[in-house]
This record gives structure tokens, sequence and C-alpha cells, in this order.
């Protein structure tokens, strides 16, 4: 079994310091939770940014700002800069991340409810656009997926050549429209995937630290985060990213699986 790699998802587009007054939205913020959670142990940091007063913002020039930071305090994580940006955003908007040609960016496989009047809208045509500029630029993109026909979607644009294999997949399981974070569903989605592709495993809320032990223990990988989490048990804040990478480690050391380093990291999942 490979060693684990740990994403971690620093910031989102939605949650924000009135949930967690750790949540980061500046320029040194972003780079100060990057740099807690490399040092606890992730490999990757999967990059939403904002302007300094929290509105989610897909500008070029911001995530250049940031990847910036985030590579000058840690020159050898592997940032994931996200094209999913916040509900609402157009495709141009999305997009500008991978500009920058990082080595990864997310491509959302589908259309999903996010609860309420909220639509995370990802047509067909969205993303063929997204996964050709992908190729075309050379970034290897992280298939998200929030139901079992968004993994559909995704390999039929594999085979129309649109997303390079091997594959690598997120589960994103929990959120309010998608398919939901229990075993029976973990194995559903696993068993979906090309035995080639890598995956990693997205619990939302209360379910990002039983997913994770989902993914440690059938050989995935795992993503924690304020994104998705900002939990550190019940009732109890995390203080930092790092406080949440620390416990997927501590986790992933009790059931006997070391944690991957940057290096290892890339050659897991082929970058």
């Amino acid at each position: 079994m490979d060693k684990l790699i740990i994403t971690a998802a620093i910031c989102g587009a939605e949650v924000t310091k009135a949930h967690n007054p750790a949540v980061p939205y500046t320029v040194d913020e972003i780079g100060r939770e990057a740099r807690l959670a490399y040092e606890a142990g992730a490999s990757i940091i999967h990059l939403h940014v904002r302007t300094d007063d929290g509105t989610p913002t897909q500008c070029e020039a911001r995530f250049a700002e940031c990847i910036a930071e985030i590579k000058r305090l840690c020159p050898e994580a592997i940032i994931q800069p996200s094209t999913g940006g916040a509900v609402g955003m157009s495709n141009a908007e999305r997009i500008q991340s991978v500009n920058l040609h990082p080595e990864m960016a997310t491509l959302d496989c589908g259309t999903c409810n996010f609860g309420g009047d909220d639509i995370f809208v990802n047509t067909e045509n969205t993303i063929k656009e997204f996964g050709k500029k992908m190729l075309e630029l050379g970034v290897k993109p992280e298939v998200e997926v929030f139901d079992k026909g968004m993994i559909d979607t995704a390999l039929r644009l594999n085979k129309q050549g649109f997303i390079a294999s091997p594959m690598h997949f997120n589960f994103v399981m929990g959120v309010n429209g998608g398919i939901a974070a229990t075993p029976r569903d973990f194995t559903f989605m696993r068993d979906s995937i090309p035995t080639d592709a890598t995956f990693t495993v997205t619990g939302i809320g209360r379910a990002q630290f039983p997913m994770a032990v989902m993914g440690i223990i059938s050989g995935g990988h795992v993503r924690v985060g304020f994104e998705d989490n900002i939990y550190l048990s019940k009732g109890v804040l995390a203080k930092s990213n790092g406080e949440l990478v620390e416990k997927a480690v501590r986790l992933s050391h009790e059931l006997g699986r070391e944690i991957a380093s940057p290096a290892e990291a890339r050659r897991i999942i082929g970058l």
C-alpha cells in the first residue's frame, strides 16, 4: 500500500471567520495556514482565495500572490488551485487559476445542489472546456465527484480525450445534494473507478474523520481542512488547519500507514 497523501483544503469559498476565527482571508493568513498544514504532514494545499474582507474570488493576480507566499513558506508543497470558485461565478472567472500553470487543479465533473437555492453548475461543455485547457497547459486535474453519476461522466470524457489517464479522483461525500458519507457509499464510489486511478476522500462536516479512516484503510488518500470542516472534535473548534492535519496523521499512524512526503505524493499520483 502506498503512503498516505494528505490534502489540506485551507479556506474554501463559503466558510467564514464567523464560523471559525482562524479561517484565512489575507495573503499572510493563507500562507500561515498552508505552512501549519504542510509542517503537520500535508503534501497538497488545495487553494481557494479571498479578498481581504473574505469575499471569494478567482482573480488570477490574487492566486499568484497566494501561490508565491505558499511557495516561499512551503517550498516542496503541491499547490492545487480550485476551478470551482464559488456558486454563481462564470466559467471565465473560475478557470483563471489554471493560467498560472500549477501542477494540479480541480475539475468538477457534474452539477450539484448545495442546499437552499444554491446550485453548483458544471455542464458537460464546462467540463470539456476546463479539461481541454488543463491538457493544453500540462495541468493534472483532480476529478471532483459528488456522486456516482459524476464518475460516469468523467470516465466518458476520459474516453473522449478531455481527461488523461491515469486519473486522480476526489470523492466529496456528505454534501447536501450529493452522495452520503457512509462506508457503503464510499465502497460504491471506490469500486466505480479504473484500477489504475488514485483517489482522495473528502468527508464534509462531522464526516471528515470517519471518511478519512475509510481512505486510510482502503489504500486511498485523504483531504481535511477548514473548507470542509471547522471542528477538531464535537463542539471543539480547530485552532488551525494544522490541527486537522495532525489528527489525520495520528489516525494514519494508529492504523499502520506512513505519511507521504510531497516528493512521494508526486510519484504516487503521477505529477
